[in-house]
């Protein structure tokens, strides 16, 4: 064979072999990422974590505090006409409702308010308002940025209503109750749609005893 013919295959085979090369480095350096990819697309919603506030009797809470128990959380305001507090008797009468059937499901239960306007929310006004409610409903608020980043945690939804400057105003929020597992992870929501028959039906198959 001439030294050309000779030259120009060991030229063709090199080239072939690059390719595959490259073609494998591509493919060790995709595989990774497609692993990983079905790993963390584990379907978990990203709602829940850590908050720092204060409760309706001064003491400093945070997310841990509840760590062990369910929490059945809603984010709302002591001025609210309506929402709020037909949402906080529909939590208060699940829970009741739970109690009569399953008093130790209930037990595990922590009823959760989180106020989204800590401009007139004090704790005084959380402590009241609280009083409404299920005996052992845990009122809190904070600081602008702590409740901001509560809701931002739980993916809520909150804004002033015809902000004029004045301390008489409303504010639009996203209505739902978030149940939290003992781990501190989303298991369930619930909507203002939702009654407390249906919501303390859901609760007892859901809620685990120790």
């Amino acid at each position: 064979m001439p030294q050309s013919s000779i030259a120009r295959a060991i030229l063709i085979l090199g080239f072939g072999l690059v390719l595959m090369l490259g073609a494998a480095a591509v493919w060790m350096t995709m595989k990774p990422a497609t692993q990983t990819s079905s790993v963390t697309s584990s379907g978990e919603a990203l709602i829940g974590g850590p908050f720092e506030l204060v409760d309706q009797f001064g003491e400093a809470r945070n997310d841990a505090d509840f760590l062990g128990d369910y929490m059945l959380i809603y984010f709302g305001y002591t001025y609210c006409p309506d929402v709020c507090p037909t949402s906080l008797g529909i939590m208060t009468q699940a829970i009741d409702q739970l109690e009569t059937k399953d008093a130790e499901r209930a037990a595990r239960i922590k009823p959760v308010f989180i106020t989204v306007d800590p401009e007139r929310d004090d704790v005084e006004t959380m402590k009241v308002y609280a009083e409404h409610f299920h005996p052992n409903m845990v009122a809190m608020t904070g600081s602008k940025e702590q409740v901001e980043s509560a809701a931002r945690a739980y993916r809520v939804y909150y804004a002033k209503v015809d902000d004029d400057g004045s301390s008489d105003y409303l504010m639009d929020h996203s209505s739902i109750f978030y149940l939290m597992g003992p781990d501190g992870k989303y298991v369930k929501h619930f909507t203002h749609n939702d009654d407390s028959t249906s919501i303390a039906t859901a609760l007892a198959e859901v809620v685990e005893t120790k």
